[in-house]
């Protein structure tokens, strides 16, 4: 678009697109490069360390699962049904409370998984794991 007044001499209001285009075009490009390595998964090795022991309270409490499967809050064995009413009662009745949460090293992740969903749904604000002092084994 330009504006002249019929002499040579006049202004004129052209946009120079061309660096725009430029710029745009280097964008396509690094994007085109990078969106493949975006998508593509990476196998991550999970850090093997010494975790250092944490002073708990005499009045702790503990939720197990053995390799059985069974639950166990403290020393005291419950259902699955039991501790979907047991536990959102105690994070009611101490919302500050911590729970340890220790399974055997023979349950699915899946069941750990869910026991720490049904804690959070319950309303437990801080859980920890329990694990045995020492590092993992090689292989």
């Amino acid at each position: 678009m330009a504006f002249s007044s019929g002499d040579s001499g006049g202004m004129m209001a052209d946009i120079n697109v061309t660096p725009f285009v430029d710029v745009m075009l280097v964008l396509l490009i690094i994007f085109m490069v990078t969106a493949p390595l975006m998508t593509t998964g990476l196998d991550v090795e999970l850090p093997k360390a010494d975790a250092p022991s944490m002073d708990m309270p005499e009045e702790q409490l503990i939720l197990t699962i053995d390799a059985e499967g069974r639950y166990f809050i403290n020393d005291h064995e419950f259902t699955w049904a039991e501790l979907e009413t047991k536990i959102p009662a105690i994070a009611s009745n101490n919302p500050d409370q911590d729970l340890f949460l220790r399974a055997d090293g023979a349950i699915p992740y899946a069941r750990v998984a869910q026991l720490m969903a049904l804690c959070t749904r319950a309303g437990i604000a801080r859980m920890g794991m329990i694990t045995q002092p020492g590092g993992p084994e090689e292989d």
